[in-house]
């Protein structure tokens, strides 16, 4: 009896695997109708981003391909799907107005619901927010799974979260994710790719709705430990205190981080 149900249940999963191929595949074809491009980011490209493979010319001509082939879609004032180290992303150009509506219309999100902005470098904070933390905290943070609340510069584009004087940045612990914002050399505007109020999401097939409306699709695999949770987002814009916004999957080592080290009080206003 205990062998029929084992049958069974390797059965199910199995057919789950097929399944989901199957859409995966059906919605690739798809995007090629619509002209979507689907560009698989392999472990093997990842790793020459992050340095040990760089004599393989092959694998660096595919990272740099897909790459510029991003890039050339967010300069087009495009949204693109990407990989980041908590889950899957939608981006755009964060100082392009009618790419931020494109974003907006992908994800049937609430106007009024805010846009993080995700840059290349520590020092590319410094241009787009005003930072009233040490230099050092925020390297302590990022790059990793957590996003950074602080009082927006003046050169952040107006129509980024117009209602509001404040934005999230983020560095994500992602080789290709960096190296994209800094080929753009500007900040992209990133969102998680769902509709908004739905799951977050781990891999391009559960997401496969959204291929159509987007004009690059980076498959970089499975993220993660698929928590789902996003990053952590904490508002720094008060000198000496920190709020936590979202506990996301970073909680226990950034409040840490801000308590122990730099002995940030917890304003207790969480949401």
């Amino acid at each position: 009896m205990n062998t029929f149900f084992k049958f069974i249940s390797y059965f199910m999963i199995l057919r789950r695997v097929y399944n989901s191929a199957l859409a995966t595949r059906d919605g690739r074809a798809m995007c090629k109708e619509l002209n979507t491009k689907m560009l698989l980011l392999s472990p093997q490209s990842q790793m020459v981003m992050n340095g040990p493979s760089a004599r393989c010319e092959e694998r660096l001509q595919d990272c740099a391909e897909i790459l510029n082939s991003t890039v050339k879609a967010l300069k087009d004032g495009q949204v693109v799907a990407v990989p980041t180290d908590t889950i899957y992303g939608l981006a755009c150009l964060a100082q392009n107005s009618n790419a931020i509506k494109k974003v907006y219309d992908i994800k049937g999100r609430d106007g009024q619901k805010p846009l993080a902005i995700c840059v290349g470098e520590i020092q590319d904070i410094y241009k787009y927010c005003k930072v009233s933390v040490k230099e050092e905290l925020l390297g302590d943070l990022l790059p990793g799974p957590v996003t950074l609340v602080l009082e927006r510069a003046e050169v952040l584009n107006t129509d980024l979260n117009p209602f509001t004087p404040l934005v999230g940045v983020r560095i994500p612990d992602h080789a290709f994710m960096r190296r994209l914002c800094q080929m753009c050399g500007e900040p992209l505007a990133l969102t998680s790719a769902n509709i908004s109020s739905h799951s977050s999401t781990v891999a391009v097939h559960e997401f496969q709705d959204l291929w159509p409306l987007l004009a690059v699709v980076v498959d970089g695999g499975p993220i993660g430990d698929k928590s789902r949770l996003g990053s952590t987002v904490v508002d720094l814009s008060v000198l000496g205190k920190y709020r936590i916004i979202r506990p996301g999957c970073a909680f226990s080592s950034t409040v840490d981080v801000l308590e122990r080290k730099y002995g940030l009080s917890d304003t207790g206003d969480h949401q």
